[in-house]
């Protein structure tokens, strides 16, 4: 007899500067390669859930990844493929229903600010690139009680030939 398969986890993935910088206008405000091979390995064949202004910044639905766009604009075109939700609680429902169907364990939120900020008292993990630096931006990761955090995995500094910034790759369980 096999076990009843756990709850998938609300993950949040993130990369954010010593500033809390996470983003500038509709960009990132760095080239770190080694964050972008990460985040696809940490979100491939999972759902994703974001903003409609991070799906716009990011231009198309990524593949090996069910994307859920956050959007109350009901005028939104949705690319075929790419599921709407109008509020966080329907995006985390539709992704629940599809890490199972999927067959994963996770949840994965990736940004931008708002979506971050509603999400982070629903999420069980953080997986965040630490970036050693303070480049300008005008969107920032939201404050959060490292308290209630417990880091798991930690790797790095390290940083690219290409990179412009050191990165240390940290993961938290919530406590």
């Amino acid at each position: 007899m096999s076990e009843p398969a756990n709850t998938p986890v609300v993950t949040i993935v993130a990369a954010v500067a010593e500033n809390r910088v996470i983003g500038r206008g509709d960009e990132l405000p760095w080239r770190i390669s080694g964050d972008l091979k990460r985040f696809r390995a940490i979100t491939w064949g999972k759902p994703i859930l974001m903003g409609r202004r991070t799906f716009d910044s990011i231009g198309r639905q990524l593949p090996g990844r069910t994307t859920i766009v956050i959007t109350r604009d009901t005028a939104f075109t949705r690319p075929e493929g790419v599921l709407v939700a109008p509020s966080l609680g329907a995006a985390l429902d539709k992704g629940m229903g599809e890490a199972e169907r999927l067959g994963v364990d996770e949840v994965v939120v990736v940004g931008g600010a708002q979506i971050y900020a509603q999400a982070l008292p629903q999420a069980g993990r953080l997986r965040l690139t630490e970036v050693h630096g303070a480049p300008q931006g005008d969107i920032f990761f939201p404050e959060f009680d490292r308290a209630a955090w417990r880091e798991i995995a930690r790797e790095g500094p390290q940083q690219g030939e290409k990179d412009e910034f050191a990165v240390s790759f940290v993961d938290y369980e919530r406590i």
